[in-house]
């Protein structure tokens, strides 16, 4: 690829990732004003991501831009360095998801879920103390399943509805405990739990605790997990085919910067 290419190429793509960048940090700091504090946990990393994808475009640009091979080279090593990241994550990402699934329920549309057949990984976040008591009362702000009622007014209505894992597994007893639906957010728990499973013993009509402490509800919370961070990867693995064209466009930039400087 000819100097004159390259380097126009490599400014306006880090021209228009800086742009990218300031959308980032404005993104960013409108998080942290939000009162939701689930959301505000994300704005960190969400600047973070701002100021690096800033700082890298900002090297790149300058770098092509006056033809330094000191800004290029740093440029080009930042840019390895989040090649490498994207590919560790990604090749994570698609082990610690190839486990889990739903288990179907005669007469449901719907399906439960098991904490046991998923990742390692994902049971060590989900079993912690600290994590667990954080995502609950996220759970409970969501309103996911005070809404139930809202959605589905009739019992049958709720029995061929095809509810999101966590609704299934957050905001009732799993099936197996045989409890009778009232309606969409009650049960009779008068009777005697058909199973041994804890969960039938953790689960409460009321809206505050429902099965927020059953390790159903940590399932259905990793069947959602696992399904966004599979669109995830597979956006990380375009993502880094399309990072490696614009680091190999880099290099040629580079390489014809220090040819540029060793004739002059």
């Amino acid at each position: 690829m000819g100097m004159g290419t390259s380097t126009f190429v490599i400014r306006w793509i880090n021209f228009l990732t800086m742009l990218l960048a300031l959308f980032v940090l404005g993104f960013g700091l409108w998080m942290s004003t939000h009162h939701d504090a689930c959301r505000k946990t994300l704005t960190l990393p969400v600047l973070g991501l701002g100021g690096l994808i800033f700082v890298i475009s900002i090297a790149g640009f300058l770098g092509a831009l006056k033809r330094s091979v000191v800004l290029l080279w740093i440029y080009l090593i930042m840019l390895f360095i989040i090649l490498i990241g994207i590919l560790a994550f990604t090749v994570m990402a698609f082990i610690v998801t190839n486990n889990g699934s739903g288990h179907s329920v005669p007469g449901l549309r719907y399906k439960e879920y098991r904490l046991k057949d998923y990742h390692a990984w994902f049971l060590k976040q989900l079993n912690n103390t600290h994590n667990w008591k954080h995502l609950k009362s996220c759970l409970v702000k969501s309103e996911d399943c005070s809404n139930l009622s809202k959605n589905y007014k009739t019992l049958q209505l709720y029995k061929k509805a095809k509810l999101t894992p966590i609704e299934s597994g957050c905001c009732r007893p799993p099936s197996e405990c045989g409890y009778p639906a009232i309606n969409a957010s009650n049960y009779d728990l008068s009777y005697h739990p058909v199973s041994a499973n804890r969960d039938c013993k953790l689960y409460q009509n009321s809206g505050d605790v429902k099965c927020y402490n059953c390790d159903s509800c940590k399932a259905g919370v990793a069947q959602y997990m696992k399904t966004e961070w599979r669109v995830v990867a597979v956006f990380n693995l375009i993502l880094f085919v399309v990072l490696s064209m614009i680091y190999f466009v880099g290099c040629c930039a580079r390489r014809n910067a220090s040819r540029s400087c060793s004739k002059a």
